[in-house]
């Protein structure tokens, strides 16, 4: 059986080893929990800084030059042309009918007052050689509605005569206009006046023979001929005596 003295000095021996190595346990926990820090300083994911963008502008696109060509203007004289004829036209009688009349010739575009009479009595000359046609188809009896105005007698002798004797009237008329021509361009303006006005008469001459002979059966496509021509003769009349009136005469 042990004694107190060996008991007691085994007492102390323990508690001095434990007093031993428990300084050692605290140092190496610490120890440890500083190397875990370190590790996760030292070895975590570092962040990785982009460079700043570029502050300079990116230059912008030379723009391609357009291709598709400018829009051409209206020739200046397309419209001096076109007021010059609406001005003589609006001395006339008949100012519209004389605007389509001009206008139809493509020769108005360049022409001046002379030019315009010229083309207005070849308008009227038209329209004359188109009533003899017509008049003499109505006395062949191959006219358009050439029985309109009387059918039980359009194709007797009595006014068959009459529509050779309207023929010839518009005939005339056509003759009597081309000389108003050659008398503008020798600009004796007097002598085209006299002949667009005979122009004029010569189918009233027509009309009053049917109105005579054959009373209500004058046809209605002589009729239409006869008036149109009046209209334009009044119109190159107007012009002629425009003309006459700011332009000196050849024999003045």
């Amino acid at each position: 059986m042990a004694s107190p003295m060996a008991t007691t000095t085994s007492k102390a021996v323990l508690l001095l080893l434990l007093g031993a190595l428990l300084p050692l346990a605290t140092l190496a926990s610490r120890s440890a929990v500083h190397g875990a820090h370190h590790g996760h300083a030292g070895h975590g994911p570092k962040h990785q800084h982009s460079p700043p963008a570029s502050s300079s502008p990116l230059p912008s696109p030379t723009p391609t030059p357009s291709t598709s060509p400018a829009p051409a203007a209206a020739p200046p004289t397309t419209t001096a042309a076109a007021a010059l004829v609406r001005a003589t036209c609006n001395s006339t009688t008949f100012p519209e009918l004389c605007v389509a009349a001009l206008g139809a010739d493509p020769s108005s575009a360049t022409a001046d007052v002379r030019g315009l009479s010229s083309i207005a009595v070849s308008a009227a000359a038209t329209n004359a050689s188109g009533g003899a046609a017509t008049a003499a188809a109505l006395a062949n009896g191959t006219g358009p509605a050439a029985s309109s105005n009387a059918p039980a007698d359009a194709g007797d002798a009595q006014q068959q005569a009459l529509l050779r004797v309207c023929a010839a009237k518009y005939g005339s008329a056509r003759d009597a206009l081309a000389a108003a021509r050659e008398s503008i361009a020798a600009q004796d303006y007097d002598f085209a006046a006299v002949h667009v006005s005979a122009a004029a008469e010569y189918p009233q001459v027509c009309k009053t023979l049917f109105r005579r002979q054959r009373p209500g059966a004058y046809p209605a496509e002589l009729a239409a001929r006869e008036e149109a021509l009046r209209q334009l003769c009044s119109v190159a009349s107007d012009i002629i005596a425009l003309l006459a009136n700011t332009v000196p005469a050849a024999n003045n």
